[in-house]
């Protein structure tokens, strides 16, 4: 992916390479909207992330089923929760679906998020994202051919003079901007092709799983609806999705192959859903909100959800921990409630006492990695040396299921510096460092674990490959990309990430 941004790139390069990255910018800012100010970036000023083993499970289960249709079950595509509060997807890749937490939060029903992550599916399976590549390569030498061409017409215009010469020289830089203004209009139809595929693959993959195209069409409707006020002063070839009346119109038609349009969700499934909306809003809305979206005569166990959370959130420790409880009465074999204790309990200065509740959680969700991360957190927290090798067990393995969390390796760092262990203690800071992003920090301290390891030995050849390691910019934001819809509903705005 491109790290460099367009005008950091343009300082000194050749005017072909301008030509070329402006076009690509051009189609990039159209195709991203919603995504074109985000608050609370990421590592490395990358997209702000949003982690959760709830969550991230109901992804899994909302796409495998889509997956298996569409033929990528074997893809091992991972859902990405994005910290953005407008409603939005998007694939820039072919292993990962990216879905803003208003999403989530705005959709009522499975459905509607099932029908998003079909369409986005759709262009997986289409292979949309490498054809777009091979586009925007297309337009770039069609660009840079249309700038030589009014390249060489100015400079004709210079070597003839007169009055003919200063014409040509006016009508020069139209000749420049004329094609290029073509170039990304037709980049910008191909792009309004790929959705309307993307539409038809969705409803395809909802047939064949025998679910409801319903929440697919009424998303788009809202859209449809937001857009049809300002649609008449929008030139639609400037747009990189059809128009509402006409993306409605082909969904209608595509919905009327769908035999399972009155399907209902599961009532578990809706639960689960309502669940995380409650989760979202708990750990994300503000506690007069959360009071005002969940007020206490709700008694329904989303709303008590959401009550906990922004309990334990503004520091009413014995009031979150009581509603907690009771929620883990409702529902023992719950691990999510678990974790939810032990992360109040860890976060309030109180490690020893969430080791418990975290093991529990563990216990019922084996698979969870960052609760097992959470765990071995709490437990280097003590500070006790008897939890370390069982806080290294478990980050260990952590590390090899998450190898981009620099705070596995952070905490298998402590846990070792406790024991005494400096070599391994310096290379997982190193590791840590570079999951961070900050090579020459982690260049560093491999350089100093290899003086501490035998010559040769696994932790030596680590410490030596990052050392080798040169610097690599990266950046989320520089690729293309696909999204569900360019209507931003309602304020970006963004709080404390889990």
């Amino acid at each position: 992916m491109a790290g460099e941004t367009p005008s950091r790139a343009r300082r000194a390069m050749p005017a072909s390479r301008a030509i070329a990255i402006t076009v690509t910018a051009a189609l990039i800012a159209a195709s991203q909207p919603a995504l074109s100010q985000p608050k609370g970036p990421g590592p490395n000023g990358g997209l702000p992330l949003i982690r959760d083993s709830e969550i991230e499970q109901l992804m899994r289960d909302y796409t495998a089923p889509i997956l298996k249709a569409a033929g990528l079950a074997q893809q091992n595509v991972q859902v990405v929760l994005i910290n953005e509060r407008v409603f939005n997807a998007f694939v820039m890749d072919g292993r990962r679906i990216f879905i803003n937490v208003g999403a989530l939060m705005d959709a009522k029903t499975p459905n509607e998020i099932i029908g998003v992550l079909a369409h986005e599916t759709g262009h997986m399976a289409g292979g949309h994202l490498s054809r777009m590549r091979e586009q925007m390569a297309n337009a770039q030498t069609a660009a840079i051919i249309a700038m030589l061409l009014g390249v060489g017409a100015a400079v004709g215009a210079a070597t003839t003079g007169g009055t003919a010469g200063a014409n040509m020289g006016q009508i020069a830089p139209a000749m420049i901007q004329g094609p290029q203004e073509m170039v990304r209009r037709s980049l910008l139809s191909y792009v309004r092709a790929q959705e309307e595929a993307a539409d038809r693959a969705g409803v395809k993959f909802l047939n064949a799983t025998q679910q409801s195209a319903k929440g697919m069409y009424l998303t788009f409707k809202r859209f449809a609806d937001d857009q049809l006020v300002i649609s008449s002063r929008i030139d639609p070839y400037q747009q990189t999705h059809p128009m509402p009346r006409e993306r409605m119109a082909a969904l209608e038609d595509l919905i009327k192959t769908n035999a399972y349009w009155d399907k209902k969700d599961p009532p578990e499934l809706q639960l689960r859903h309502d669940m995380m909306r409650a989760k979202l809003s708990g750990f994300l809305d503000r506690p007069d909100t959360v009071a005002r979206k969940y007020p206490s005569t709700d008694t329904t166990l989303p709303a008590r959800y959401a009550r906990a959370i922004s309990a334990y959130r503004t520091s009413n420790l014995s009031s979150a921990l009581a509603q907690i409880d009771a929620l883990i009465q409702a529902q023992p074999n719950n691990p999510y409630f678990h974790e939810l204790k032990g992360q109040a309990l860890l976060e309030s200065a109180h490690p020893g006492e969430a080791i418990a509740p975290l093991r529990r959680a563990v216990a019922l969700a084996p698979n969870a990695t960052l609760i097992r991360i959470m765990l071995g957190q709490a437990l280097v927290a003590t500070g006790e040396n008897k939890h370390s090798d069982e806080a290294i067990s478990l980050l260990r393995v952590a590390m090899q299921r998450e190898p981009e969390v620099s705070e596995v390796y952070s905490q298998l760092a402590m846990a070792y510096g406790r024991k005494g262990d400096i070599a391994d203690a310096d290379l997982a800071s190193a590791q840590a460092a570079l999951a961070r992003g900050d090579q020459k920090t982690a260049r560093e301290l491999a350089a100093r674990a290899k003086t501490r390891f035998p010559t040769g030995s696994p932790g030596w050849v680590r410490a030596d490959d990052i050392v080798g390691l040169k610097e690599a910019k990266s950046g989320i934001f520089g690729s293309p990309k696909f999204t569900i819809g360019p209507v931003q509903r309602g304020p970006a705005t963004t709080g404390p990430t889990q």
